[in-house]
């Protein structure tokens, strides 16, 4: 063999070694980035997946703020909005109102906690929405006047018209009423089912925030003249404090001035004590010193019935007669005495909450 060709196999050899070396680096390589494309892919599946139960109660909070109850029916494995309805939510009557409420509300995703294998959630959201207790307060304020008032006038009303009265006053009020919002962490559980991500069911404090804290309609106002009624029976020692000498007193509503009081009987003979006061009606509507004014007496703490007197008189009547607004007129009301004690005299605003301003005045019987 020349020296030329055992050159040339010199040369070759090195040259497959280095062939190899390359193959084996570049099937590395390869491999190398299937295992990153696989890591990748996993932590991006992951990521999408921790994704689906935020959406799914992101549609749902949406749909709330529409009032759109079958898409928030589709959203919950459930499907039952049920609760909903002893808030009187999904009542026509008051389907403007909610509305008004439920489309101020905001929210957003505060924390997600997520198990990919058991295929749960549990979504934490920061929801801010209107409170509505002083809408509430004063709605069912004026619908008890109106209402004593519409009594009173010999009007009967059927129950569809009482509740669109009721539908009236609240929607009325809560354009009126300046918003007042709070906030709330609501944690909704979801589940991974056949159909998809789906929050487990409806819990009491989302029907809590669509409702502005609300309960129910015809509750709140049987609740309030429970309150009424209780606080008719309360002794002068449970009353507030006096604010003055005097029962006259001025509000939005209405303003009334001691005039006189004196000694008669009722229609069986007992000894009664006629009160007599100024009542103006400060209101934008009419009204009567029966429905704005609650007057009560007390002797030695205990709180004197109302009498129907003997005589009859003009100032009594009126007390009962709806005036229009900006007119005064002078009214009597009647209570039964115990014996011939001091009275005193709590006026303030009838069907007010929280007992509102208070005055009180001691009137002599003998």
């Amino acid at each position: 063999m020349d020296t030329t060709t055992q050159e040339t196999r010199e040369e070759k050899i090195p040259d497959k070694k280095r062939k190899k070396k390359k193959k084996g680096r570049t099937g590395f390589i390869l491999l190398l980035a299937i295992i990153i494309l696989a890591i990748g892919g996993a932590g991006g599946y992951y990521f999408w997946a921790r994704l689906q139960p935020e959406k799914t109660v992101e549609t749902f909070l949406a749909d709330m703020q529409k009032m759109d109850f079958d898409g928030m029916s589709t959203q919950l494995q459930s499907n039952d909005l049920s609760a909903l309805d002893d808030a009187d939510i999904r009542d026509d009557a008051y389907t403007e109102f909610f509305q008004g409420i439920n489309q101020k509300m905001t929210y957003k995703i505060r924390k997600n906690v997520f198990n990919i294998q058991n295929g749960t959630a549990s979504i934490t959201v920061r929801i801010r929405y209107i409170d509505g207790s002083d809408i509430y307060k004063e709605t069912i304020t004026e619908f008890l006047r109106q209402i004593v008032s519409t009594a009173f006038s010999g009007t009967e009303l059927t129950e569809e018209e009482t509740q669109q009265k009721l539908a009236s006053i609240l929607n009325e009020k809560s354009s009126t009423v300046e918003d007042k919002f709070t906030e709330a962490d609501v944690t909704y559980p979801v589940i991974k089912t056949n159909k998809g991500w789906k929050i487990v069911s409806l819990d009491d404090e989302t029907v809590k925030i669509m409702s502005a804290n609300f309960k129910n309609v015809q509750d709140e106002i049987n609740h309030e003249l429970i309150g009424l009624e209780e606080d008719s029976n309360t002794s002068v020692s449970d009353t507030p404090t006096a604010s003055s000498d005097s029962i006259d007193m001025t509000n939005e509503k209405f303003t009334i001035h001691y005039t006189k009081h004196t000694i008669s009987t009722d229609f069986a003979g007992i000894p009664c004590l006629l009160v007599y006061y100024d009542y103006t009606n400060n209101s934008t509507s009419p009204s009567s010193a029966m429905v704005d004014v609650n007057l009560q007496a007390y002797q030695n703490g205990e709180a004197l019935s109302a009498a129907i007197p003997e005589a009859t008189e003009d100032a009594i009547d009126k007390y009962m007669e709806e005036i229009e607004p900006g007119n005064t007129v002078n009214v009597c009301q009647a209570f039964s005495l115990n014996d011939e004690s001091d009275v005193t005299l709590h006026a303030g605003e009838a069907f007010t909450f929280g007992g509102g301003t208070t005055t009180s005045q001691i009137l002599k019987v003998k």
